[in-house]
């Protein structure tokens, strides 16, 4: 209990930290990870990682992705503009894999896989409640956003499901198109059972304003029924909690605000600050003080390989009538987006840490440098927006 003290007391300062600063241009996240930096082992040792926390932490992360497969218009991915970022996120790899291979070294607890599929994620749970503030949602650039921001978190969650699993690659490829068709039965029974009219407005009018709370359970049982399938196919998590979001926006399709209101408190008042803070707590300040050149050299790969075919397919793309749909300053803005990155950062040097493919030192800078990303290009893309408005 002393240590979840610790790690609340720093997820509720951060966002009064964050608000104090000149035009919030200081992400949240970042404070977060400071926070957990400070009280963790590596810093004060006010606060550990015990059993129970771990669970919070597990969680937190859960809500993160299932809140981004939320977001996700799968009708809009089927577009030219979905099709547009998976062609771009692919590309992005085959860079990535091609950039550590001429940069390979010959100490394997770098983990060259991880580092690779690391250099091509987009932190989208991270970057909605952002864009969500600036109003851009729905817009064409938020939409452009996150096309290529859901490519750049479900692309890589299925590159670690099959590269960087427990069993090969064709055996991993093999579990996780069962672990789909499961997540597919699981989506498709209810509303086989009971018509959809029926079983969504009557949950949502019956609980959703009494202490039943049904909406909220149902969700939550979502989340955890398919982490533990997910467990029993020995995948991520990560992967249950996106598919989780897919199938409560298809049985939600128009959504529903109230629910969502509640989800957004239950997730970012409580579970996702805890998995930020907790993952502060395993970055060693040290091995960042002894590899800054390292640190430095993994943002600006970051920026190479995902950021650059991003910006060429932004400054590419068209209108109808064949005009550029975004000038120059947009498309750089599109690219610093789609290149911060964190929640997968973490999570894919965990499993590699975890199969002793990596040390906890190079994790440390790895994340670290996912923080640097979120930090800097969010603030940048912000101020290049600000310059382009105040000099029109």
């Amino acid at each position: 209990m002393e240590s979840l003290f610790w790690i609340m007391l720093a997820a509720a300062v951060a966002p009064v930290i964050a608000a104090a600063v000149p035009r919030r241009l200081v992400p949240e996240v970042v404070l977060l990870l400071a926070g957990g930096m400070l009280i963790g082992p590596f810093g004060l040792d006010l606060a550990s990682v015990t059993a129970p926390i771990d669970l919070l932490n597990e969680l937190g992360l859960g809500m993160l992705f299932l809140l981004a497969g939320y977001e996700i218009e799968v009708d809009e991915l089927r577009g030219e503009g979905g099709r547009r970022a998976l062609g771009t996120w692919l590309v992005c790899l085959v860079l990535a894999f091609a950039t550590v291979w001429i940069l390979g070294t010959r100490d394997e607890r770098h983990a060259e896989v991880a580092v690779a599929i690391a250099l091509t994620s987009t932190a989208l749970g991270t970057l909605l409640p952002i864009l969500k503030d600036m109003h851009l949602m729905g817009t064409p650039f938020g939409r452009t956003v996150v096309n290529h921001g859901t490519f750049g978190e479900l692309g890589p969650v299925v590159a670690m499901a099959i590269l960087l699993g427990v069993r090969g690659p064709e055996e991993s490829l093999v579990t996780l198109v069962v672990f789909v068709g499961a997540a597919i039965l699981v989506a498709a029974v209810p509303t086989r059972l009971v018509p959809r009219a029926t079983i969504v407005p009557g949950l949502v009018r019956a609980g959703a304003e009494t202490t039943a709370q049904t909406t909220v359970r149902f969700t939550v049982l979502l989340l955890v029924s398919l982490s533990a399938l997910a467990v029993v196919f020995e995948l991520d998590t990560i992967l249950a909690a996106f598919a989780a979001g897919f199938i409560l926006r298809r049985v939600l399709p128009g959504g529903d605000e109230r629910l969502e209101t509640k989800l957004d408190g239950l997730a970012f008042g409580f579970l996702i600050p805890i998995f930020f803070v907790t993952s502060g707590m395993g970055i060693d300040p040290a091995a960042i003080a002894d590899a800054p050149l390292t640190l430095v050299a993994f943002v600006l790969l970051i920026l190479l390989v995902r950021g650059g075919p991003v910006l060429i397919a932004t400054l590419r793309q068209r209108e109808p009538d064949g005009s550029p749909s975004f000038d120059r300053r947009d498309s750089v803005r599109v690219a610093l987006w789609a290149s911060t990155g964190l929640p997968l950062i973490v999570a894919v040097t965990a499993v590699a840490v975890d199969a002793g493919e990596m040390s906890a030192e190079t994790a440390s800078v790895l994340v670290a440098g996912g923080a640097v990303t979120v930090l800097l290009l969010p603030m940048t893309a912000t101020l290049l927006e600000r310059s382009h408005v105040t000099r029109r």
